[in-house]
């Protein structure tokens, strides 16, 4: 498939260039590299050469071979051509000498102090916007509270009691306190694998899904192994809370399974607490809510990898403060 794409735009006028667009690149052969920069086959031939001997960019990961139909005399020609893509464009304009190169560097250089720029400012403003939200959120939970604490045996707002445990958390999140080690450290029961498995196959008629439950790689097999982990006697996560909500975030983030992971996860979340005996309270109530279970599944599905720790605190926090 053949595009144009803007490049630069050159003082002779030059500003579109015919390319090969694949995934989140483009590719130039060495003939249009040349036309580009105004150079020469050789000149372009040894910038390329240095840049994969001196391993500023591997061959392997930059070049392609695309099969081009070249017009030779009266027939056309159909071979394989040696295409490069954009990091390998980049790194010749910076080599070479050409008025070409030379007017692409300053168009580059100035393009990236623009977006520098201009990502900063950018950045400042939603800095800006976010510390304003994460003031209204303080204010209001400080507010919240205190009609908690003074007014809750009150006809009118008794109805905030039943959501002190919600603020609370939104409160503790807001001041980063959230819990960081679970309050149940005795022996876990751990579910065996055959016992995950028939769960999946359970799951399995409740939704339409020919893919729903197959495994892609080791990736449920780690999840589920890695919260027995430990030193000699020392568990790597040694209470029952921290056990569940790691096996929750790496069921989730493993993605071991072509459908179903989140829905998966959750169950065995489920199953994990019911073994241990955390699933019910002294009254008999499940200690997460239907909406809560995936509320936390789709917070987990949605954090990134350095937002781990906080994820992890705060499924530790949820069951901590449910368990009575």
């Amino acid at each position: 498939m053949e595009n144009k794409i803007e490049i630069y735009a050159s003082t002779e006028g030059l500003t579109h260039i015919e390319v090969q667009f694949d995934g989140d690149t483009v590719w130039l052969n060495q003939s249009q590299i040349i036309q580009l920069f105004d150079s020469s086959k050789a000149n372009i031939s040894e910038h390329i050469k240095r840049i994969f001997l001196s391993e500023e960019l591997s061959a392997e990961a930059t070049v392609r071979k695309i099969r081009t139909v070249q017009q030779e005399g009266k027939r056309q020609v159909s071979r394989d051509i040696d295409y490069f893509n954009l990091d390998v464009i980049i790194s010749v304009g910076y080599r070479v000498n050409s008025r070409r190169g030379i007017e692409f560097r300053q168009w580059a250089t100035k393009r990236l102090k623009d977006y520098l720029i201009e990502g900063v400012a950018i950045n400042e403003k939603r800095l800006e916007q976010k510390n304003k939200e994460i003031q209204v959120l303080h204010d209001g939970i400080r507010i919240l509270s205190r009609a908690i604490e003074e007014k809750a045996t009150a006809e009118d707002y008794a109805w905030l009691n039943q959501f002190s445990i919600g603020l609370q958390l939104l409160d503790d999140y807001d001041h980063e306190a959230l819990d960081a080690k679970g309050i149940h450290s005795k022996n876990a029961s751990y579910p065996t694998m055959e016992e995950y498995m028939e769960l999946v196959e359970l799951m399995r008629s409740e939704f339409n899904s020919d893919v729903f439950g197959k495994e892609k790689d080791g990736g449920f097999d780690s999840a589920v192994n890695t919260i027995k982990q430990g030193f000699g006697e020392q568990d790597v996560y040694p209470t029952l809370e921290e056990k569940a909500a790691m096996l929750l975030y790496l069921v989730v983030k493993n993605h071991a399974f072509v459908d179903g992971n989140k829905r998966i996860a959750a169950a065995c979340f489920l199953l994990f607490l019911e073994r241990n005996s955390m699933l019910y309270n002294s009254d008999g109530q499940t200690i997460i809510s239907n909406e809560a279970l995936a509320s936390l599944t789709l917070f987990v599905a949605s954090s990134k990898a350095e937002e781990m720790e906080t994820v992890r605190k705060l499924l530790i926090s949820v069951l901590n403060r449910n368990v009575s």
